[in-house]
């Protein structure tokens, strides 16, 4: 079980960016797959995005073609670059060590602890 610290949260403008980090304690490649979920204040836990320890990428609907997930294996991090980011993006957004290539909760092996991301209109 890795552990996981994300950073890079904050507070941004409608339309702006962001870059989320993880840094993993651990062999980052020793992972399934590594993932991003989100969640909104009063809201359930979804996923963003995962990365499997082949490269192969999976978006959610609503992401796609604004957020981009990648992994460094020689650095144990995984990033999530957001752009174009709307005030429904506001939440929690936690990095995860996946058992599996699914983007649910309940693959999900380890968490961290979370960033939160604030977007303004």
């Amino acid at each position: 079980q890795l552990q996981l610290v994300e950073s890079g949260g904050g507070s941004v403008q409608s339309g702006g960016s962001l870059t989320l980090s993880c840094v993993v304690s651990g062999n980052i490649a020793s992972a399934v797959s590594m993932a991003w979920f989100r969640q909104p204040s009063g809201k359930e836990r979804e996923g963003v995005a995962r990365i499997a320890n082949d490269g192969i990428k999976t978006y959610a609907t609503f992401v796609k073609g604004r957020f981009t997930i990648s992994r460094d294996n020689a650095k144990n991090t995984l990033n999530l670059q957001m752009k174009s980011l709307k005030p429904e993006d506001t939440a929690m957004y936690y990095c995860a060590q996946m058992k599996n290539r699914q983007l649910t909760v309940t693959s999900v092996v380890s968490w961290g602890q979370g960033t939160q991301v604030t977007v303004t209109s």
